[in-house]
């Protein structure tokens, strides 16, 4: 084993910088570290906030908007940070492994690196395929797509028909600097649009699509002989197919002996425990609730950092987990249209306009201004 780091390992390891630890250490910061020997490990320096994505594409928003600096938060929370991704883990052992080879021993974990993208296996392999997840490489592929069809018609097919597929259809359609603007067809596949959403927000965002030419096609797509079809029919002419289609499972948990559900995902309670091994705990997109269903959405991995953070502080000091986080009846969502308006979803409810799109900035700002 490689000891460079601590040669006790670590009292507590996160594994990852995903939404729900950033709050882990942000409390932290606040209240103090709960454990002597404390590490985040993660190969990036800065997280993305994921409902800044669609505005970079657009261009609403710069590069650098939505991003947090990872490494200035374990500063001041007083915490190592190992730059390089696990690609292992030992639940048993209490090890994890890097990508560099090098082992690193916990006591307890927290694990909440993302899901991993699924494009390639649902839709065939091509060289037009964009997966957004991670989303790190997708902003730069989309970057380097755009620069390379300057001044040329881009045609982009968007393949998933949830919130995230619809924001960058229409975010590609209304994107900044190019011309002349991309032609899009949203690919909603059979389950339809916006299936978890009520009919109100479906019919304005039907009406939006269409207001702004975007084809809408209600059946599933694969790629066939190099073409992507539907119903048989191949789409042309396309130049790329950017796939929201939903995270992933990582294989490593399960390899590793973590107990998962049947999609691959690691099985967790109503702490973010690990059902298998109670010494890591799990969120976002990695992990899936067992004890009721919580989709993977930013959403609700933002509302269960503060449980995760407050479980984590209390297994540190010897007690049980204690906090749960419980999702409200329905979930706001608000999906900026690339106009400057924004299509608010809370239940059964559904409007539409600049205050929606004022409404998605300020709890944006907010969020992101705790970590500035």
């Amino acid at each position: 084993m490689n000891e460079k780091r601590s040669p006790d390992g670590y009292d507590l390891l996160l594994i990852g910088g995903g939404h729900a630890q950033l709050a882990v250490i942000k409390d932290w910061i606040d209240n103090g570290v709960p454990a002597e020997r404390v590490a985040l490990t993660d190969p990036a320096s800065h997280a993305r906030y994921s409902g800044t994505v669609p505005g970079i594409i657009s261009g609403q928003h710069d590069l650098e908007h939505g991003q947090v600096d990872l490494a200035k938060l374990c500063e001041l929370a007083g915490i190592e940070r190992i730059e390089d991704r696990v690609v292992a883990i030992d639940p048993d052992v209490r090890h994890v492994t890097l990508g560099s080879g090098e082992q690193v021993r916990f006591d307890i974990a927290s694990i909440d690196t993302g899901g991993v993208g699924q494009a390639e296996r649902i839709l065939g392999p091509s060289d037009k395929l964009i997966d957004v997840r991670p989303i790190h490489d997708f902003i730069e592929t989309s970057r380097d797509l755009a620069e390379r069809h300057r001044g040329k018609q881009l045609h982009v097919a968007v393949v998933g028909g949830g919130a995230g597929g619809v924001e960058l259809a229409l975010a590609i359609r209304n994107a900044k600097g190019i011309e002349p603007a991309p032609q899009v067809v949203l690919i909603a596949g059979k389950a339809g649009l916006l299936p978890e959403l009520g009919s109100w927000v479906r019919g304005l965002a039907e009406r939006e699509l269409e207001r702004q030419g975007i084809p809408l096609i209600e059946a599933d797509a694969q790629f066939r002989n190099g073409a992507l079809t539907v119903q048989g029919q191949a789409l042309e002419p396309i130049d790329a197919v950017i796939a929201a289609v939903g995270s992933g499972a990582p294989q490593w948990p399960g390899e590793g002996g973590l107990a998962t559900d049947s999609s691959g995902f690691i099985a967790v309670d109503a702490y973010q425990r690990s059902t298998s091994h109670p010494h890591v705990f799990a969120s976002g997109d990695v992990a899936q609730r067992m004890d009721r269903r919580v989709p993977h959405a930013g959403v609700h991995a933002v509302h269960t950092g503060p449980a995760l953070a407050a479980n984590l502080r209390a297994l540190a000091g010897g007690e049980g987990p204690s906090e749960t986080y419980t999702p409200r009846p329905a979930s706001l969502y608000l999906l900026s249209t690339g106009t400057g308006e924004a299509i608010m979803s809370y239940g059964w409810l559904g409007g539409q306009g600049a205050w929606a799109q004022r409404w998605k900035e300020a709890i944006d700002k907010r969020w992101l201004d705790q970590y500035g």
